[in-house]
């Protein structure tokens, strides 16, 4: 950094992942950071729940691409050995299908590729030649899409990124995951299971561009992982890291404005209070950051976000339940037995699925202290649509009863009557507790081909002064992507010091 340059008074609105990455990096810059968080705890959605002697992660549960993080800790000097143990998954997922099959998603490929072997009639090497389609995207795209800003045109004018416009039928835009998924396997199973990676960003499998089988690549090839203690302990760490270089947290403090003059950002209004900041970073969702902060102005991006079609919501049961399940893994799902239909009710008709993919998570697997001995912590979600809340009690009930019936079938283990608490959240607990609009966890869909293009960029190219990280702005959501955004964020923000 310039000794020379001033430093910025910078305002965060939120403390989740990509607002933490962010506020780490320009800490270390030497700006003057301050978050504001209007729950009590940082994290967003990844936050820690307790009920009784049940603990569980409120939202992501597995960890991808490791190494974003250890250079988010090597960026503040630190050794990220010293704050959080990232462990590598023998099995990634276990599922279970409607006709009794039941797949172990090997961490090791070779593992992996006899299983589908020995349990379908899937060919081994369909799924090697499918991988190395996967890290070829990832090898075109990743650069662009990923680790740079995509709206400059300095990305675009190296010889990486010109050898991926060149090729750029090789990243397979214009058919849908679903429809390259079958020009690879034959088994509806194995195809099924690809189609699911689609919801890792909120998005139909049936609609959105094949180049999202790059995550397919990210999870078999680079790995999934799980970190000791929980998910909770990576936001733990970064918490903890952030207030070690100095970033000033407040707890509590919804903000309620974004204060513009002109076209220019002066502060934030938080209860009432004006808060002068010379740079302000929504780590909130886009479509809420411009139609409820920015206040009396209809700009052309509020309007943008408006129109585009979010991603899908989630309802996820707490469970803590007496009971032993060896056989079950960390991660598991249990597909539906009609996906395409599943899709339909999700985006098209806005309901909950008849018969809902129910994904479940049980960190006590690898970290014991999550439950009591004996016992339990069962993380179980469903998709579901975003922004529709009428439910009713009465139909979670039945929800309930629907979950609990299709794990009884599938999975062999009853559990009606071992359920000893719960806690339900819903999309309009998503969307009260983290502000995604309707209850979106990924901002907007990959269901258009051109969603890559739409997101918001890092900077606001409507306000100057104003910055975006999170699920909801570029790169997209997931938690290396999140945090991945905030670095995007950061960086924007020091181009624009060193310019000015």
């Amino acid at each position: 950094m310039n000794q020379f340059r001033k430093s910025s008074l910078i305002s965060i609105i939120g403390s989740g992942l990509g607002g933490l990455s962010a506020a780490i990096r320009l800490a270390v810059a030497g700006h003057n950071v301050h978050i504001y968080e209007k729950n009590s705890t940082p994290g967003g959605k990844a936050r820690s729940i307790r009920i009784g002697g049940f603990r569980f992660d409120s939202g992501p549960s597995l960890l991808t691409m490791p190494f974003v993080i250890k250079e988010l800790f090597s960026s503040a000097g630190e050794n990220i050995n010293d704050h959080i143990k990232i462990n590598k998954l023998d099995i990634l997922c276990k599922y279970f299908y409607p006709d009794g099959t039941v797949l172990n998603a090997y961490g090791d490929v070779d593992k992996f590729s006899e299983e589908i072997k020995n349990q379908t009639t899937e060919k081994k090497e369909n799924l090697l030649r499918y991988l190395a389609y996967c890290k070829k995207i990832y090898d075109l795209t990743s650069d662009i899409f990923l680790f740079r800003d995509l709206y400059s045109l300095k990305t675009f004018t190296n010889v990486k990124a010109l050898k991926t416009l060149f090729m750029a039928g090789s990243i397979d835009p214009f058919r849908t995951m679903n429809k390259a998924n079958r020009s690879f396997f034959t088994d509806e199973r194995i195809i099924q299971l690809f189609n699911r990676y689609a919801t890792y960003n909120g998005s139909d499998p049936y609609h959105c561009p094949a180049t999202l089988n790059i995550i397919s690549h990210v999870e078999y090839t680079l790995g999934g992982y799980y970190v000791s203690g929980g998910m909770i302990k990576l936001t733990d760490a970064l918490y903890d890291l952030a207030e070690k270089k100095g970033v000033k947290f407040h707890f509590n403090s919804p903000v309620d404005e974004i204060v513009i003059e002109g076209n220019t950002v002066k502060g934030i209004k938080v209860k009432g209070e004006f808060k002068e900041s010379e740079k302000v970073i929504s780590n909130a969702d886009v479509y809420n950051t411009y139609n409820k902060l920015v206040k009396g102005r209809k700009s052309k991006a509020a309007k943008k976000y408006t129109a585009l079609e979010p991603s899908s919501s989630a309802l996820v049961f707490y469970w803590g339940v007496r009971i032993n399940s060896e056989n079950l893994e960390a991660h598991n799902i249990l597909f539906s037995g009609d996906y395409k239909k599943e899709f339909e009710e999700l985006f098209q008709k806005k309901v909950l699925p008849e018969d809902p993919t129910i994904y479940i998570y049980i960190s006590k697997k690898f970290s014991p202290g999550d439950a009591p001995e004996g016992e339990e912590n069962w993380f179980v979600m469903i998709n579901a649509p975003n922004g529709n809340y009428e439910f009713g009690i009465r139909n979670y009930e039945l929800i309930k009863k629907t979950i609990i019936n299709k794990i009884e079938k599938l999975t062999g283990y009853e559990i009606s009557d071992r359920i000893v608490c719960e806690k339900v959240m819903t999309p309009r607990d998503i969307e009260d507790q983290t502000g995604s609009f309707g209850g979106s966890i990924y901002g907007i869909s990959s269901n258009n081909r051109k969603a890559a293009f739409l997101r918001q960029p890092n900077r606001s190219k409507h306000y100057m002064g104003l910055y975006f990280c999170g699920g909801s702005a570029h790169p997209g959501g997931g938690i290396p992507l999140v945090l991945l955004s905030g670095k995007l964020c950061a960086e924007a923000i020091e181009k624009s010091e060193s310019s000015a």
